[in-house]
């Protein structure tokens, strides 16, 4: 029983994902490699928004909703006693296994809910979506015919393509839109930077292995699923479920010796290929560096790209003159040494990010534009929703921020541009929900954080995250280094204020503390001024004091040093700025739009292809001579001129075979948009070239002088597929013989 429930959970591999794992998601079951159940086509019109109905139907139908309604009791039920010892003050092992158990009531009304939201019929098949994607070469395992490495990608020509699309759209959506500083930093961090910002004792987790295989497992995973699965087993004595609850409300807690226990007590073995597992060891989830030839500099391959836009904070703001609020961004790669990575590309080892940091006075965080989007309506998940069983709910961004459900405009504002973003790209807006972290999920320092989740065949994927991380990384980075990581701004009246300053005598200090003198100066600067007038007063009375800096006793002088108290008049507010961020994963994000937009042509399920939206297609046209006659190069040639001319990425097809063939053949690569030459191109005048739409498959004839500019209406948004229909006239030959083929 253990060992099939590992199985659903964890893989090394993206083989022995398809065909050992018996993963079940809510939406698809995957055991080797086939579909076993009646799944939604995503890709079907007549079901894209069934999710977004889903809830308002469950209250109509009283077989629907008397299912899940002992579930939602189950969850508030247990959502009232997380509060009630929160409230009371309850030990921190009570409140452990109490989340413990909300978390999994809420995992079994969700999983519930995907079940009893599925339409009966048709089946989305990943294995289809997969072999497409791997046959175009739209991704693939990193060095595949050295067996590959787990976690890493290469991307090919319509992946890589795909994704500067996609990036090019962000950059103009967000940056050039919100007006955006953009800085480009180093991958390589010292650790002193890593440290700093907590990651170097956060990215810590503990593994085990395969004894034979070596295969590597996280072992908090293992437990919790082998858990989680005993308390849903009749056959589990209520003893076992009792003390598998305890386990999984202290795992958070476990060390080494705690994991070692639970492996041994619930007898687990390896989910791959159920040998036995070694004891658990401590594993740093961040690619360790030696910077220069000595190796003696340690650092890291960065896990974000935030921290590079922090420590150049000083240098952004007085480029952008002082003034706040302002945000920078940054697009570039992240490493992240998963134990075991799975599920393509939503959990790899190398991954581009795009982060933008939203710089604000902590006491102000309105946003001046807020008033262009606060009517705009999302899904949102909020914590009270999840303690209390309570379905996601549609609510105007305005209202939420309103009602203090989103802490500010600022955030708000982000989340409704997040939207507006993921729906542009391609997302399917009934897929899209915002959930919020509840508080143990969320940083100690964070204020608010929401998460912009998208539905898939793997479940709800975490794509984005939108946090206000108040002051902490500054305030963090300005302790570390002893720079001044701070803002200003200018006051209503002026104050005056009592100030303590130390000023050293470097030369008698140098002279008597030599090398340990940096380390005075640093602890000094560091210390408050109530510390400050108590080293005064003991310096005043006896001459000299006695600092503890690292664990080592230094002697101090009057002589070296002098405490100055005096007033000063403040016409300027100095505040550390507090930071609202919005987080991209990219590869999350381009999976789940080719998994929204996979489809199967009616009658013909071989034929597979992704309808894209134009503005991230690879390519937006094709250019399809009907034959290799020499007659129509001419056309070929001038009409790839005036698409490149007019910066529209299009494919010359004039390879053998039929047209039909060739539709088929560019429909696979996701070119929303084909222009055929034929023989009335060459025979007829005006010269008339037809355009072919790949979701409708429907033709138009127009001019071959309006083609180009058409095209580049419908990419850039001006026009759609309708319009055009409405324009000119529909031609049906060459599809009929598209059909035929």
């Amino acid at each position: 029983m253990v060992l099939r429930v590992l199985c659903r959970t964890f893989v090394c591999t993206i083989k022995a994902e398809c065909s050992s794992s018996y993963r079940k998601s809510p939406l698809i079951n995957c055991q080797r490699g086939q579909p076993l159940s009646s799944k939604p086509v995503w890709g079907s019109k007549k079901r894209q928004k069934y999710l977004e109905k889903f809830r308002t139907e469950t209250m109509a139908n009283p077989d629907i909703e008397g299912t899940l309604a002992p579930l939602r009791s189950s969850v508030k039920e247990q959502g009232d006693y997380v509060r009630d010892l929160k409230a009371n003050q309850g030990s921190e092992n009570e409140l452990a296994k109490a989340v413990s158990e909300l978390k999994l009531r809420k995992r079994l009304l969700e999983e519930k809910e995907l079940e009893l939201s599925k339409p009966a019929g048709n089946e989305f098949d990943r294995v289809k979506m997969e072999d497409l994607i791997k046959r175009r070469f739209f991704y693939d395992q990193s060095f595949s015919i050295y067996g590959g490495v787990t976690g890493l990608y290469d991307f090919g020509p319509m992946g890589c393509a795909i994704k500067a699309n996609l990036l090019s759209a962000w950059r103009k959506f967000f940056i050039l839109e919100e007006q955006m500083l953009e800085v480009d930093t180093s991958c390589v961090t010292p650790e002193p930077v890593l440290k700093a910002s907590g990651h170097v004792d956060r990215f810590l987790d503990y593994m085990v292995k395969d004894v034979k295989t070596g295969d590597c497992f996280r072992v908090d995973h293992l437990i919790k699923a082998s858990l989680e699965d005993a308390l849903k087993d009749k056959k589990v004595s209520e003893d076992d479920k009792k003390e598998a609850r305890e386990t999984l409300g202290k795992i958070d807690a476990l060390d080494k010796d705690g994991f070692a226990t639970a492996v041994k007590r619930w007898k687990m073995k390896s989910p791959i290929t159920g040998n036995d597992l070694s004891e658990p060891v401590e594993f740093n989830l961040m690619f360790g560096v030696s910077i220069g030839p000595t190796g003696l500099v340690r650092g890291f391959l960065r896990p974000e790209t935030a921290q590079g836009i922090f420590v150049n904070f000083k240098r952004l703001l007085e480029f952008n003159q002082g003034k706040l609020p302002f945000a920078c961004a940054q697009i570039g790669n992240a490493y992240r040494n998963e134990i075991s990575p799975r599920s393509g590309l939503l959990r790899v080892r190398e991954f581009t990010m795009a982060e933008i940091e939203h710089f604000v006075d902590p006491t102000n965080k309105d946003h001046p534009k807020f008033d262009n989007v606060k009517d705009l309506v999302l899904t949102l998940f909020s914590a009270p929703n999840q303690m209390d069983g309570v379905a996601a709910q549609k609510m105007p961004i305005g209202q939420a921020v309103e009602s203090k459900l989103v802490a500010n405009q600022t955030l708000g504002y982000f989340l409704s541009r997040v939207y507006l973003f993921l729906t542009k790209a391609g997302v399917d807006p009934s897929r899209i929900r915002f959930r919020q972290h509840l508080g143990n999920e969320m940083a100690h320092y964070a204020c608010d954080c929401w998460d912009a989740e998208l539905l898939t065949s793997y479940g709800w994927v975490e794509c984005v995250g939108c946090a206000d991380r108040s002051a902490y990384d500054l305030s963090q980075h300005s302790k570390a280094t002893g720079i001044s990581l701070i803002a200003e701004k200018p006051l209503q009246q002026p104050v005056t204020v009592d100030v303590v300053e130390c000023v050293p005598n470097r030369a008698v200090m140098g002279k008597a503390l030599k090398q340990d003198q940096k380390k005075v100066l640093d602890h000094l600067s560091s210390l408050p001024e109530a510390d400050l007038l108590a080293l005064d007063k003991e310096l005043q009375s006896s001459g000299k004091s006695a600092l503890n800096i690292g664990g080592a006793e230094i002697s101090l002088t009057k002589e070296m040093l002098e405490i100055k108290k005096y007033q000063k008049t403040k016409h300027v507010e100095e505040f550390t700025p507090g930071v609202i961020e919005p987080s991209f994963g990219i590869g999350r994000i381009m999976y789940s739009i080719m998994e929204h937009t996979f489809r199967m042509r009616e009658g013909d399920e071989q034929r597979t292809y992704f309808a894209l939206p134009p503005l991230i297609a690879p390519f937006k046209c094709s250019v399809l001579p009907l034959s290799s006659n020499p007659e129509f190069q001419p056309f070929v040639k001038q009409l790839s001129k005036d698409l490149t001319q007019n910066d529209i990425s299009h494919k010359i097809d004039d390879s053998a075979g039929s047209i039909g063939r060739r539709y088929a053949r560019t429909d696979e690569t996701a070119v929303p948009f084909g222009i055929t030459i034929d023989f009335d191109t060459v025979n007829n005048k005006p010269t008339t070239v037809t355009l072919r739409d790949r979701d409708s498959m429907e033709q138009i004839r127009l001019p071959i002088e309006e083609v180009v500019p058409l095209i580049g209406s419908l990419v850039k948004g001006h026009a759609t597929w309708k319009d055009a229909v409405e324009k000119f006239p529909k031609f049906t030959q060459q599809e009929t013989i598209a059909k035929k083929e």
